[in-house]
C-alpha cells in the first residue's frame, strides 16, 4: 500500500509565502515523477508543477517564476514552495506520483487526499 501524505495547506494573505510537502509511504523501489495539481471550485484539476526523478522541473505558465518545485529522492518526497501568492491561487492542492515502482514489474500512480491552500486579506 502506497500513499502520499500531504500536511500543510492552510490560509495566506496575498503576497505571502507557503511551502506544501508531500511524502509518499510504502514498500518503493523508486519514483519516476512527482507533481502537485489544483483545483478550484468550479474549475478543472490543473498541472501546477512537475518533477521528474532527474529533476528535470515544469511549471504552469501562471506560476512561473512565483513557485519552486524540489524533491528529495532519497526520503520519496517532493516540495512547493509557493511565493508572492494571489487570491487566484486558492484551489485544492494534490500531490501526484507517477511511476511509483513497487515491484520488478508494477508501477502505480498515486494521489494525495489534497490540502486546501486559501489566499485572502
Amino acid at each position: 500500500q502506497v500513499q502520499l501524505v500531504e500536511p500543510g495547506g492552510g490560509l495566506v494573505q496575498p503576497g505571502g509565502p507557503l511551502r506544501l510537502s508531500c511524502a509518499a509511504s510504502g514498500s518503493i523501489f523508486s519514483i519516476t515523477d512527482m507533481g502537485w495539481y489544483r483545483q478550484a471550485p468550479g474549475k478543472q484539476r490543473e498541472l501546477v508543477a512537475a518533477i521528474t526523478s532527474g529533476i528535470s522541473t515544469n511549471y504552469a505558465d501562471s506560476v512561473k517564476g512565483r513557485f519552486t518545485i524540489a524533491r528529495d529522492n532519497a526520503k520519496n518526497t517532493v516540495y512547493l514552495q509557493m511565493n508572492s501568492l494571489k487570491p487566484e491561487d486558492t484551489a485544492v492542492y494534490y500531490c501526484n506520483a507517477k511511476g511509483v515502482r513497487i515491484s520488478n514489474y508494477r508501477y502505480l500512480e498515486v494521489w494525495g487526499q489534497g490540502t486546501l491552500v486559501s489566499v485572502s486579506s
